[in-house]
């Protein structure tokens, strides 16, 4: 990457991790992480521009390290807006974690005051817990209900009857409970559960007249849509219909500002699946299973459809795995399937639920177990769920935020796909640019070729990168175009071969710093100030 020391305008310092389903470390995957970059991270930690108080205090935070990250909190970039000030004896400055629902904030929080408070000079802490806002999950032109949903949880299972719904309403109560702000939404049109397993004081969906949105119901703080709220009950229609049913009401509800949206899927691989894979991009799956090895089968099934969709799957949870009588635990159904579907795709976490009558009631009776007793073993499980999905979701972003950047110095686009065996390649923005698959690109009927080589610039260079879900970038173009590019495409393209003896591999084990506009960016902006 651009030379951290040189001066040079840098971006992202988010490393990649090479498969979904096995997350290496940031240190890890950046042995040669230097403080410099953590210091531009955050908006008031210059290193260069800051007083010996202030770089007293960074130092005493740098001590404090994010278990999931391996990182310290500075070279995350969690820490803002630090003011010292040793003639009152005042620290202030904010600590802005990627979530809410962060599981450790308050061990963070804890541990920050009393590192900084141990400065001989300090009388007082002024310390201010945030998370980073919600932006949308994928593109610009999201669909407008969905806009401000920072998060997709898709809750599956592929065969029924397994407690899929019931791990679905449970997860999203223990990330509402951790602090998130959290909806669910009920995707089975033939069978739905939510009705039964929450119970709203208003248990009808609501149509704004003006807005043509849906208003979700909500319970204990939590946002439900649900075909069942729609005074129909349960749906007779065919396959085709439902999936326009399913994806209008997905995105159409008024979903407001959202950190994890949680979908239960229906049973199946079928049209109503991949019309929700295909209508948002889902940041991660849970996967639901029993002992039975008839479950794996089935699971396997959908395992494997989110693996072509490129959906990671970051946990297991295997229901009615035991039951206990007198310490000692009996497995009714045997044991196994859980173990098989973790060892098998290498998903990260396994969660076994024991079989429990309260479990049954809760559901029933409308009050999800993590609110009725949230205390309880069961419980307990559901909050470790919680918080494997956070964490997992959490390095997933930073791995896909690094997956395609560009590097100013070598005027190269710098890759890491996901699931790539190669690692690091290196493509010329001009191929990337000419090997557009759009429609304004090429013509949709015959497949003709539109845009000619000739047509785009050698030097030009990208304005912006973002991600587009688990599966490609969006590249914004000098030229207008808002180019698509699949990880798929860009690992076919022609390639930029690093010269001998280079230290392009050096550059590129270290991460680049957090929230820097790219040159390119920075010039059109200027240009678009002066026209004003």
């Amino acid at each position: 990457m651009a030379n951290l020391e040189s001066g040079s305008v840098k971006k992202p310092a988010k490393a990649y991790m090479k498969k979904f389903s096995g997350f290496s470390t940031l240190k890890t995957a950046f042995p040669k992480f230097t403080r410099l970059v953590g210091a531009q991270a955050g908006q008031s930690t210059n290193d260069g521009a800051m007083s010996q108080a202030e770089l007293a205090v960074l130092d005493q935070l740098r001590t404090i390290i994010d278990p999931d990250f391996g990182m310290d909190i500075v070279s995350c970039g969690f820490i803002k807006n630090l003011e010292a000030d040793t003639e009152a004896g005042t620290v202030t400055f904010s600590m802005e974690l990627t979530t809410p629902a962060c599981p450790i904030k308050d061990q963070f929080e804890q541990e920050a005051r009393e590192k900084v408070g141990s400065l001989p000079w300090v009388k007082e802490v002024k310390l201010t817990m945030t998370a980073q806002p919600v932006k949308p999950i994928g593109a610009s032109d999201m669909p407008g209900g969905l806009s401000r949903v920072r998060h997709v949880i898709a809750v599956s299972s592929c065969k029924g009857g397994v407690g899929k719904s019931t791990v679905s309403v449970n997860l999203a109560y223990s990330l509402a409970m951790m602090g998130a702000k959290v909806g669910i939404f009920d995707a089975d049109v033939y069978g739905p559960s939510l009705p039964t397993m929450i119970s709203p004081e208003v248990d009808v969906l609501m149509m704004d007249a003006d807005t043509k949105m849906i208003t979700p119901v909500e319970f204990e703080g939590v946002k439900a849509v649900s075909f069942g709220y729609a005074g129909q009950g349960s749906a007779i229609m065919r396959g085709p219909m439902v999936s326009g049913v399913i994806q209008q009401m997905l995105t159409t509800a008024d979903w407001g500002e959202l950190d994890y949206l949680i979908l239960d899927f229906p049973p199946g691989t079928g049209d109503i699946q991949l019309t929700l894979c295909q209508t948002v991009p889902i940041s991660a799956a849970v996967i639901v299973t029993t002992p039975q090895k008839l479950a794996f089968i089935d699971v396997a099934k959908g395992i494997r459809m989110f693996s072509k969709l490129r959906v990671p799957c970051v946990a297991v949870t295997e229901n009615m795995s035991y039951f206990e009588v007198d310490g000692t635990k009996h497995y009714p159904f045997g044991k196994g399937s859980g173990e098989k579907v973790q060892q098998e795709f290498g998903v990260p976490h396994l969660i076994q639920m024991p079989i429990t009558p309260d479990m049954a009631a809760a559901g029933d009776g409308g009050r999800p177990l993590v609110i009725s007793d949230p205390l309880c073993d069961t419980a307990t499980r559901y909050q470790e769920l919680g918080a494997c999905v956070v964490r997992e979701v959490a390095k997933l972003k930073l791995a896909l935020a690094n997956a395609v950047v560009y590097d100013e110095t070598r005027k190269v686009l710098v890759v890491r796909p996901p699931e790539a065996e190669e690692g690091v390649l290196y493509l010329h923005p001009a191929t990337v640019r000419r090997n557009d698959q759009s429609a304004s690109s090429i013509d949709e009927w015959t497949g003709e070729q539109r845009l000619r080589a000739e047509d785009v610039a050698e030097d030009i260079e990208p304005l912006s990168i973002q991600t587009v879900g688990n599966y490609a970038v969006q590249i914004s173009w000098p030229d207008g175009l808002n180019q698509v590019a699949t990880f798929d495409l860009l690992t076919s393209l022609e390639r930029v071969i690093p010269p001998s003896g280079g230290d392009w591999a050096e550059l590129d084990s270290k991460p680049q710093a957090i929230g820097e506009e790219s040159n390119a960016m920075k010039i059109l902006k200027m240009a678009q100030s002066s026209e004003e």
